[in-house]
């Protein structure tokens, strides 16, 4: 039998919102590779391989997975949320670049840290928004330092990834200086951590209230435009422009 990839999103974390489809495709592989934590999340089974590894070999472990494939093997590529925000399908095709022949590739869609959260906040993404990946691992922090002032200039509701980790906690500081400079004290801003897990919690505050030490890795940061508001106990952007 021929070997194929499949990389696939597992969702923001419940089993519950991991698609049909990606179980389909988890049901057939014979091997499984990701991140530690994700790879953890997937049941041993007889006939499985687990290839569990840590978070700064995306290249490494996308040509991992190519080879497998290319032995005849059935591998399922997971990452949290979606594959297509912030994590391995765009890996696996830079690694597939010069890499022949290749194997046969699907791209399984998941639900994004982004939009659950969005949807335990409300409305927050119901207008124009951008998603901006705060760590500063694989592009420099003056390069995400310009895209923050540029969509808050913009008045994009934005959607921030990865904002603050142990060994960089002061970028999230930085971060939230320079919204405030550009958008005002009074902006909602929502941290969502861990959301559709046990471990979940949401609050909306003002930029005004806002600290560094609400967020860490397992959080994501909406941040409303200007025309972002509260109705009882949520919080929505207006689809009509400010």
């Amino acid at each position: 039998m021929s070997g194929w990839v499949v990389v696939a999103g597992l969702g923001p974390g419940a089993a519950d919102l991991v698609t049909p489809e990606v179980q389909a495709a988890l049901a057939e592989a014979t091997d499984v590779v990701g991140y530690i934590p994700y790879v953890a999340r997937i049941a041993p089974r007889p006939g499985l391989v687990l290839h569990p590894s840590d978070n700064r070999v995306e290249l490494q472990r996308a040509r991992f997975a190519l080879d497998l494939a290319a032995d005849g093997r059935r591998v399922v590529v997971v990452s949290s949320g979606d594959p297509g925000v912030f994590a391995m399908a765009s890996a696996l095709f830079e690694a597939l670049e010069g890499y022949d022949p290749a194997p046969d590739i699907r791209i399984l869609p998941g639900i994004t840290a982004m939009l659950a959260a969005s949807a335990r906040i409300g409305a927050p993404l119901g207008h124009d928004f951008c998603a901006i990946n705060l760590s500063d691992n694989l592009k420099p922090w003056a390069l995400i330092e310009r895209r923050l002032r540029l969509a808050a200039e913009a008045d994009f509701a934005m959607a921030l990834y990865n904002p603050r980790s142990r060994s960089r906690p002061e970028g999230f500081a930085r971060a939230l200086e320079i919204l405030r400079d550009t958008c005002g004290p009074g902006r909602l801003i929502s941290f969502a951590r861990a959301v559709s897990t046990p471990d979940e919690s949401i609050r909306t505050v003002t930029l005004a209230e806002a600290r560094p030490d609400m967020a860490d890795m397992r959080t994501v940061v909406i941040l409303g435009n200007g025309a972002t508001r509260r109705v009882g106990a949520w919080v929505y952007t207006p689809r009509s422009a400010p």
